[in-house]
């Protein structure tokens, strides 16, 4: 494309991590399931790369995630953020002559609410506005990208495994909280039929289907009950006059991601605007 041998994107290594680190968003106040009405939910999530040069086949990312719920109640409040810190490290098995990619990598993080009150109320219920959650756990995986030269997208394949050890998360935790996760993924970005050049184009529109497992003994859950699989399918769009950010609809079905709240169950619609910093 425009004067250079391939005609096929430039995903380098930074580009496939990038694509495995969870975008930042905030949400519209029209959330559409049985979500508690909120305000908005937010998701910082700033990538540092760690590498010695641009073509390294081992690079790192520091990543201080944090996603924060304000709810539609009195004065707004916001409830125990979920505190993510993880440091990520991604290396680059092959590289094929037509834009594929094979790529290892290993996560290891922190998930806690920043509280130190009793997990339990005196009730006996888990104590949602003080009550302590922390856990640690490490991923490993795999991505595979290519390029589909007749819808001109640029696809991703994941599957990793989530393991949080036993004595890794909070006594309270063992036995009700997932320790083992099996996490699938696929992912496509649908370039311009104008195509700039390498390093400067903005897909016009993203799908990402993801699909997790939880394979551990917990809850007492039948081995395969639909309740351990969890889904979130999400639509993306970038209009031509918005530089970094585009707008997005989500449905998510499975357990709550956000911190002590796991053991609600939401089926959710969601709709908001997104960061997309991806160049092809």
């Amino acid at each position: 494309m425009h004067g250079q041998d391939k005609d096929w994107p430039d995903v380098d290594l930074n580009k496939v991590a990038l694509v495995n680190q969870r975008e930042s968003y905030i949400t519209f106040p029209m959330d559409i399931g049985n979500l508690e009405p909120l305000m908005f939910e937010a998701n910082v999530s700033p990538n540092f790369i760690i590498r010695e040069r641009m073509d390294s086949k081992l690079m790192g990312v520091l990543t201080p995630q944090i996603i924060i719920r304000m709810y539609n109640e009195v004065s707004y409040p916001v409830k125990t953020p979920s505190y993510i810190p993880q440091i990520a490290a991604y290396y680059l098995v092959t590289e094929g002559s037509t834009g594929t990619r094979m790529t290892l990598f290993g996560k290891l993080a922190h998930h806690s609410n920043g509280q130190n009150g009793s997990f339990y109320r005196t009730d006996g219920n888990i104590n949602l506005e003080s009550g302590n959650f922390a856990t640690n756990y490490f991923e490993l995986g795999l991505i595979s990208m290519s390029y589909g030269r007749a819808v001109n997208a640029t696809k991703f394949f994941k599957t990793s495994l989530e393991i949080h050890p036993k004595s890794w998360m909070l006594e309270e935790l063992q036995g009700q909280y997932s320790g083992l996760r099996w996490h699938n993924a696929f992912y496509a970005y649908k370039l311009p039929v104008k195509m700039g050049p390498h390093g400067s184009i903005k897909a016009d529109f993203s799908l990402k289907l993801q699909a997790t497992w939880f394979t551990d003994n917990f809850n007492d859950w039948d081995p395969f009950t639909i309740k351990r699989l969890h889904t979130r399918l999400t639509l993306y769009y970038h209009p031509d006059f918005l530089e970094d950010i585009g707008f997005f609809v989500e449905y998510y079905h499975g357990t709550d991601y956000y911190n002590i709240y796991f053991q609600h169950r939401l089926d959710i619609v969601r709709f908001g605007i997104m960061t997309e910093v991806l160049r092809f």
